[in-house]
């Protein structure tokens, strides 16, 4: 997400320490601060990973998935969570930290019915081995981006554009159909998101720096936990192409 207008921002560059950073206590006091914020992220993007699987099952199983995703509703269904992430996006100055909350669990809802479609094309036990494979993929990226001493801020123009060029794709096989085309995108989606989690995690921790102490802090995990709960969810639909094994 963007760094917001915060007065703090302008104060200290990335890479420089706090003001307390120049005492024993004002430097433990920092990595106490950094690795609360850091957990509440992830806490949060847990949890909404949680609640969209839970509302994936339960609707699946409650045979409300083909009359609502061959109706009207299925435009809804798909485009209210892009309306929502746009809204989180360029709203957070305006929004308070409930309401952001509030759009983040409606978010992760709407994709929990969005995602009820896979338990019809995959069995569940392969659904439930990508989860994990994903889990565990998400677990030492993002480790990784937080620990490493390298600084990937670089690779944000690539990963970018890794995103752009999947989405044009993914246009383009809607009309070719083509199975090596889908597989090969699938293949690029796994590194560009694996890499985006990596990414995003060394940019949350660095984002710290200007949002500690402010009125921004709160805003700034339940945007960070939306992140990376897009980093997992489509690590898992592109792992789920190779992975997922089909009902038919």
């Amino acid at each position: 997400m963007a760094i917001w207008n915060e007065p703090r921002g302008t104060e200290q560059g990335f890479g420089t320490s706090p003001r307390t950073s120049g005492s024993l206590a004002g430097g433990v006091t920092f990595d106490a601060g950094l690795r609360k914020h850091m957990l509440s992220i992830y806490n949060y993007m847990a949890s909404g990973v949680l609640l969209t699987g839970l509302v994936a099952m339960l609707f699946a199983n409650s045979g409300l998935v083909v009359p609502v995703m061959t109706s009207g509703l299925a435009f809804v269904v798909m485009l209210a969570p892009l309306g929502i992430v746009l809204a989180m996006s360029f709203g957070a100055n305006r929004f308070s930290t409930g309401t952001l909350q509030a759009l983040f669990w409606a978010y992760a809802v709407l994709m929990g019915v969005s995602l009820s479609t896979i338990f019809l094309v995959y069995t569940g036990a392969s659904i439930a081995a990508t989860f994990f494979a994903s889990a565990g993929a998400f677990a030492g990226l993002s480790l990784y981006g937080y620990t490493t001493q390298k600084d990937i801020s670089g690779w944000g123009s690539f990963l970018i554009m890794g995103v752009i060029g999947i989405i044009i794709a993914s246009v383009i096989n809607m009309f070719l159909h083509s199975p090596a085309l889908y597989y090969a995108i699938g293949i690029i989606g796994v590194l560009v998101f694996a890499g985006l989690t990596a990414y995003d995690t060394q940019r949350l921790k660095e984002q710290y720096r200007y949002v500690a102490g402010s009125q921004m802090a709160g805003k700034a995990v339940v945007l960070g936990a939306l992140t990376l709960y897009l980093d997992f969810i489509n690590m898992f639909l592109f792992l789920l192409r190779f992975m997922g094994n089909s009902r038919n």
